[in-house]
């Protein structure tokens, strides 16, 4: 699926987010869609994610990390359009049930979305899979902490906001 960049307003910054994070960048994650409602995310195949040599199966802490990261992208993308500002959003819980193996030698996608903004929390679902989404490979349910925007340091909230930073 090719997805022109600003087709969904908020890609960039999902994009930026995704980029400051090491797993995801050795992982060669790559946000396709961004908005106030979802981030669809691309993990590209590549044997070095295989956690069964006799299969070519990705192994499944790679597919954890990804509907981990879509749903913390989801909730960054979230609580900026509604409150045109940057939080942080640590992991509280993730939940992860798997339906099946990823194939060989295929991307797997993660689509999430934020679904519920509390004070102190947010609330994420998200299904991982390759050729439909109505073939999950895996769904998760989330929770994310909501952190005061004061916490966001400077080189991160530029490093996020790129050329909108002031």
């Amino acid at each position: 699926m090719k997805v022109s960049p600003g087709f969904f307003p908020l890609t960039g910054l999902a994009t930026r987010f995704v980029d400051q994070l090491v797993q995801c960048r050795r992982l060669q994650l790559k946000v396709l869609e961004g908005s106030e409602h979802h981030v669809l995310i691309e993990l590209p195949y590549s044997t070095e994610l295989i956690g069964y040599p006799d299969t070519g199966v990705i192994h499944g802490g790679v597919i954890t990390t990804l509907m981990d990261t879509a749903s913390g992208s989801a909730v960054v993308c979230s609580i900026f359009d509604k409150f045109n500002s940057l939080e942080l959003s640590p992991t509280l819980d993730l939940r992860v049930d798997y339906m099946k193996p990823a194939q060989p030698h295929k991307s797997v996608f993660g689509f999430a979305e934020c679904y519920k903004l509390s004070s102190s929390i947010a609330f994420t679902r998200a299904i991982a899979y390759q050729d439909s989404i109505d073939d999950p490979i895996a769904h998760a349910v989330g929770s994310f902490m909501r952190i005061s925007p004061d916490m966001v340091g400077d080189e991160f909230r530029r490093a996020l906001m790129g050329d909108e930073y002031e």
